[in-house]
């Protein structure tokens, strides 16, 4: 027999601020009030719908805070960027805001709430102050920077975390992210099939992204056999930066006619540079980046780029740490590039 519920006319004409309140109310247990407003446990129809009623002629709302301490979670997810490698580059860089965006859409889908952090590791208790903070149920990394130690060292005792960028041998923590070392062969290759002989990488190598990127470079120039050389000009992320190192580098370079930006943004900055020197793009020197953004089709010329499917990536990350959150085996996804062809690398006619 269900329980007896009092009237529904709240006296005192205030709405209740807490299930207490709606219980008293109602005439029974607080445990009713929480099965019948969240679907949980054993409850007549009948009840669960006079409850459910009552609440709503109430107009009363469960504290969606109390609920999530009562089952022991936040309803968020921290997404965190740290930037020890880059310690001046902003959550602004294009690359970012497009996979923090992609991120947060597919966490939303799910029911939960992005927690953005960009994090300048002090020190290596950063992560586990965040895994051990209580506000997070689970944690995705933007890129590993060079914190590949902290990562793993916390992954061996946090389990609901997933990392995107390349998959590093031996580390405990799951990955998501694409195959930068087929990309980065993919891109030499486009450029040495266009005629360029003498090609430069324009980028960061103690990032293991651009590290496998070079790696890349360098097996398609080793392939390519003599008549070719490759020259490496380390460029950090930050646009002003970058514009300064490889406008120095130009000026002193001899006949380079290929050059492969470990990013769309150095890529830019290379365009840039090079018309200041008075070097045409692509006639004198073609140009090639890597993530294939949505500002690679803006530049003058549209850029010829390694696409990274960011859409995908995100939905990626999200599915694996959901699996790592209810404890299911998760291995890490490694995504193929694809060659997206612009006018930054078009041949010329003799």
């Amino acid at each position: 027999m269900p329980p007896k519920i009092r009237s529904e006319s709240n006296q005192a004409g205030a709405r209740p601020q807490n299930i207490q309140e709606l219980a008293k109310i109602a005439g029974v247990s607080t445990a009713t009030v929480s099965r019948a407003l969240t679907g949980a446990g054993h409850l007549s129809p009948a009840t669960r719908e006079r409850i459910q009623k009552l609440a709503a002629d109430l107009q009363f709302k469960p504290s969606t805070t109390a609920r999530n301490l009562r089952i022991g979670r936040t309803g968020a997810i921290g997404v965190v960027v740290p930037i020890g490698h880059e310690r001046t580059q902003h959550l602004s860089d294009p690359f970012f805001m497009t996979l923090i965006s992609h991120v947060a859409d597919r966490l939303a889908d799910h029911g939960y709430d992005a927690l953005l952090s960009r994090v300048v590791p002090s020190d290596v208790d950063w992560l586990d102050r965040i895994a051990q903070s209580g506000r997070v149920d689970g944690i995705i990394v933007i890129g590993q920077s060079d914190q590949a130690l902290v990562l793993d060292q916390i992954a061996r005792a946090y389990k609901p975390m997933v990392v995107w960028g390349a998959h590093i041998e031996g580390h405990a923590y799951r990955t998501v992210g694409s195959d930068n070392r087929l990309g980065g062969r993919m891109a030499t290759e486009h450029l040495l099939a266009q005629g360029c002989r003498k090609l430069a990488f324009f980028g960061d190598p103690t990032v293991p992204e651009v590290e496998e990127r070079l790696r890349g470079f360098r097996d398609a120039l080793k392939a390519a056999g003599d008549g070719v050389a490759g020259a490496l000009l380390p460029v950090h992320f930050v646009p002003d930066m970058a514009l300064a190192t490889i406008s120095d580098y130009l000026g002193i370079a001899d006949r380079v006619d290929g050059i492969f930006a470990a990013s769309d943004t150095i890529a830019m900055m290379t365009i840039q540079a090079l018309a200041d020197h008075g070097r045409s793009v692509p006639a004198d020197v073609k140009v090639i980046g890597f993530d294939d953004l949505e500002i690679a089709r803006h530049t003058l010329p549209p850029l010829t780029s390694i696409r990274q499917d960011l859409g995908r990536g995100a939905q990626a990350l999200v599915e694996t740490l959901l699996a790592l959150m209810r404890d299911e085996a998760a291995a890490s996804v490694l995504l193929a590039p694809t060659l997206t062809v612009r006018a930054s690398t078009a041949s010329t006619p003799d």
